[in-house]
């Protein structure tokens, strides 16, 4: 490309994307995320238990499918 289209381009660019103002926090987030974990519980949610159970289900009826279980971990 020429150097007539590089600026085109350029100019393009400038006109469409104006230039960001600096954008500043209203406040500080690390406190707010230590409390988030703080509340956070060790709770399983209910589909996990529901994925180990066909898990299980699937290996006790279909052994052979063991192997292929382990191979994807």
């Amino acid at each position: 490309m020429s150097e007539k289209h590089h600026d085109d381009i350029g100019r393009i660019l400038r006109n469409a994307l104006p230039p960001m103002a600096p954008a500043e926090l209203q406040r500080d987030l690390w406190p707010h995320l230590l409390r988030r974990l703080d509340e956070r519980t060790g709770s399983v949610p209910w589909f996990d238990w529901a994925l180990i159970a066909v898990v299980a289900l699937g290996a006790l009826i279909s052994p052979q499918m063991i192997p292929i279980l382990l191979y994807h971990l």
